[in-house]
């Protein structure tokens, strides 16, 4: 692979803490194409960004550099060949194997880009200026991208589907009084009762988007409740949060528009209702799905990878799959048999499975553009 080794590149990446602050794993990874002869660039997003090749098709490789928190330190079990720390599958190990087919390859009239991302764990503004910082639309470097290969840990197998993730506040709005006196105040907290239900028959709307071939059904499931301010008064108001997992074509709009006309059918004509998305500076990672017959599906299944199905996190690859088919791929798993490993104490990756990813994308790209 041109003298680039993914294993011990992630040997190298793992131990650099990237929970915080990026920097120090950018560096690595310039420095690291730079080695290999490619320069690549830093746009003001914090995006890394690296092409070979010119021409279509245009296969975009895209995984981002921050994890979450604590950083976990590396360790290295040689005699069972697994990698552990933080960032190790999650997705320092796709990392590792997405830059081994964009260094091995050698485009003939395609062209392979590098789009390295600095906080997808957070609120994607790296991902968001790739789709719309040339004046809302996407920037040059992929802007006529005919795939993208998005890394996540999917244990090899190639998912062109994952539901979006909504989370958003419905506020009830009543009037104080004593509780002595309930009927001459207007109670948010009971209002509750009948949202509750209610949500419990949003998905069963003649309007609602049913069952998707690949994800199923949306979900939507309160998580927190708050209300009322004293113990010996009617509250008057009270605050609920959802987490609402869509599918196609469901968009955030149409979801709080939905939800408000559904709401307001149920709770009393005294009792103001509102839902509020939490705020963040870029959009929520929606729900995305890509056709399984789709030249990049056929190219990764032909190169080795597992079974085609839908990702069970949602990703930045729901930004990608609006502008071209995209799939998500990569070493590792989000969780096995023993319980969570992306994101948790014992993170881990095997050796065998980054070089085999390695392996499957470079065939995969290879096929595409070489």
């Amino acid at each position: 692979m041109d003298g680039f080794d993914p294993v011990e590149f992630l040997q190298r990446a793992v131990p650099v803490a990237s929970h915080e602050d990026v920097s120090e794993m950018r560096t690595l990874l310039v420095d690291e194409l730079a080695t290999h002869g490619v320069d690549a660039t830093v746009d003001d997003a914090g995006n890394t960004l690296a092409t070979r090749g010119s021409g279509h098709p245009h296969v975009v490789l895209n995984t981002h550099i921050d994890t979450v928190p604590p950083h976990v330190p590396y360790e290295y079990d040689a005699d069972a060949g697994v990698i552990r720390g933080r960032g190790s599958c999650d997705a320092k190990g796709p990392l590792a194997a997405l830059l081994a087919a964009f260094l091995s390859i050698e485009p003939d009239d395609g062209r392979v880009t590098l789009a390295v991302t600095p906080d997808e764990e957070v609120l994607s503004t790296g991902a968001h200026h790739l789709v719309t910082g040339n004046d809302g639309e996407p920037v040059p470097a992929i802007a006529d991208a005919d795939a993208f290969v998005v890394g996540e840990p999917t244990n090899l197998d190639v998912c062109t589907a994952a539901k979006g993730r909504f989370q958003g506040t419905v506020t009830l709005s009543g009037e104080n009084a004593h509780a002595a006196e309930p009927h001459s105040g207007v109670n948010a907290v009971s209002a509750l009762a009948p949202v509750l239900d209610a949500l419990a028959t949003f998905d069963e709307r003649d309007d609602a988007p049913g069952t998707h071939p690949q994800l199923g059904g949306a979900t939507l499931t309160p998580t927190t409740v708050e209300g009322g301010s004293a113990t010996n008064q009617v509250p008057a108001a009270a605050r609920l949060v959802l987490d609402r997992r869509s599918v196609p074509p469901e968009t955030a709009d149409g979801f709080r528009a939905a939800l408000l006309d559904h709401l307001r059918d149920v709770v009393p004509a005294d009792v103001g209702v509102e839902f509020a998305f939490t705020d963040r500076e870029t959009p929520f990672l929606g729900p995305w799905a890509t056709d399984e017959d789709a030249a990049v599906v056929g190219a990764m299944r032909a190169a080795g990878a597992g079974e085609v199905r839908p990702f069970t996190a949602a990703t930045e690859a729901s930004y990608f799959a609006e502008h071209a088919p995209t799939v998500v791929f990569g070493p590792g798993v989000l969780a096995d048999d023993e319980g969570a490993v992306a994101h948790a104490p014992r993170e881990y990756v095997t050796v065998d499975a980054v070089e085999e990813a390695a392996a499957v994308v470079t065939g995969a790209v290879d096929a595409l553009v070489g």
